[in-house]
């Protein structure tokens, strides 16, 4: 996976499947989130560079399928991908040597399901929706939601491939039980779709933070900051340190700012400018958001430590830093 590449955009409209093409870089090479459905037509876009998730959602979308089994079955890929390091099978494990799934799906209804820390189960997004599905909650948790899985009829696997356990036994090495948040080590798969219909759907899914604590949950699985879906206005998703978006609530906020007017670029610009302001212009972890309003126009932005961020302007108003400015 490059890890460059913020964001992969797959979309359909009369003229049939359009190539995928970066919408944003977590480099600072900002380009134009233009890519975007015919009018009326599906599309499906995802956080980073998985261009087989999308690739996916758009099929079950093209085969008139519903947007929520589009969602579903586009982030399972990556789940199921051994070599992705940071989602489902595969994904680097605590700092116990344990490695556990952070997951939730929400429709066009409002209806949404969650399961944070689960362990042994290849599809925790599948069992989110079977929470949403089957039962009265929207969240299960740990061992309740394992248990829940098994008895729905998912399979226990031991999801620590020998590549990402190597790693873990070397980072023991020199680590002092206190990993550093950077880039390479999260990166959450949330994707957000629109059918032929107009509705929309979303779902995010993760293994969490590289060598975390044990039982630690980050925003992917919490319903408003890793994810929101509003079937009025759009949806957004979020990637990079969890703790951040939560402490926003960043999905839910870069959806009200839709609502207001911002376009989907502005809002989840002005996104990583409340988490920037609360950390009094700090910048030691990496944050972004993805979103997709109505009409099916797309915006993504993320930064991550390197960048320069400048809180306001000469004038006084919020600013986001320029292409430019972010390179300096």
């Amino acid at each position: 996976m490059d890890r460059r590449k913020f964001i992969r955009n797959s979309s359909l409209g009369s003229a049939g499947l359009l190539s995928g093409s970066s919408l944003l870089s977590c480099e600072g090479e900002t380009t134009k989130a233009a890519v975007a459905a015919e009018s009326g037509g599906p599309i499906a876009v995802c956080t980073w560079d998985f261009a087989n998730a999308t690739a996916r959602a758009w099929e079950v979308l093209n085969q008139n399928g519903s947007v929520l089994d589009a969602v579903e079955q586009g982030v399972m890929v990556e789940e199921a991908d051994p070599e992705n390091q940071t989602v489902g099978y595969g994904g680097r494990p605590d700092r116990d040597g344990v490695v556990s799934l952070d997951a939730c799906i929400m429709d066009s209804e409002g209806r949404c399901g969650s399961v944070m820390a689960l362990e042994g189960i290849v599809h925790p997004v599948s069992v989110a929706r079977k929470v949403m599905e089957d039962t009265p909650h929207v969240i299960l948790a740990g061992a309740g939601a394992q248990q829940f899985a098994l008895e729905s009829g998912f399979k226990l696997k031991d999801l620590l491939t020998e590549k990402s356990k190597n790693q873990w036994l070397e980072w023991q090495k020199t680590s002092r039980y206190n990993p550093i948040i950077n880039i390479e080590n999260h990166d959450t798969i949330g994707m957000l779709a629109r059918d032929k219909n107009g509705n929309l759907a979303g779902a995010c899914t993760t293994s969490g933070m590289a060598y975390k604590m044990r039982g630690r949950v980050g925003d992917s699985p919490v319903i408003g900051a890793g994810l929101y879906i509003d079937n009025e206005v759009g949806g957004a998703t979020a990637t990079g340190v969890g703790e951040e978006v939560v402490r926003t609530v960043g999905s839910f906020l870069i959806v009200e700012l839709m609502r207001q007017g911002m376009s989907p670029q502005k809002a989840c610009e002005e996104g990583v400018a409340r988490i920037i302001a609360k950390n009094n212009g700090k910048l030691d972890f990496q944050i972004g958001f993805l979103a997709l309003n109505k009409k099916g126009e797309t915006g993504a932005f993320c930064i991550h430590p390197g960048f320069s961020y400048r809180k306001y302007d000469t004038q006084g108003h919020r600013n986001i830093p320029s292409e430019s400015y972010l390179k300096s």
